[in-house]
C-alpha cells in the first residue's frame, strides 16, 4: 500500500484489512476520530506505538504529554507540521509492513 492508497482508504467506512495497530490508529486519526486513534495507540508498549501516541498528543495540544511519549519512543518532537508528521509516520509504517 502507498501513502496515496492509504489516504484514499479514508473515504471508506472501515479501515482496510490487515493494518497494524499503529496504522489503524493513524487511519482513525485521518478520519477525524482522535478518540479511537488514541485508544489504539494507548495500549501497546513498543516504541512505534509510543511514537504514534506522541503524535496524537501533539495534535491534541498536550505538548508535555506528547514529549513524554516522544521520549518513550526514543525520538524527539519533530519541527514539522502535523500534516507532514502524519504522512511521515504512515509512510514509515507502510515500509516496515
Amino acid at each position: 500500500m502507498t501513502l496515496s492508497e492509504f489516504k484514499s482508504s479514508l473515504n471508506e467506512p472501515n479501515p482496510p484489512e490487515g493494518l497494524s495497530t499503529q496504522l489503524e490508529a493513524l487511519w482513525y486519526y485521518g478520519k477525524g476520530d482522535w478518540k479511537s486513534a488514541h485508544n489504539l495507540a494507548d495500549g501497546p508498549s513498543d516504541k512505534l506505538s509510543a511514537r504514534v501516541h506522541a503524535y496524537l498528543h501533539r495534535k491534541e495540544g498536550d505538548i508535555w504529554n506528547a514529549d513524554y511519549w516522544y521520549r518513550r519512543s526514543g525520538e524527539t518532537r519533530p519541527e514539522i507540521s502535523l500534516k507532514d508528521e502524519w504522512e511521515m509516520l504512515v509512510e514509515r509504517i507502510l515500509k516496515i509492513r
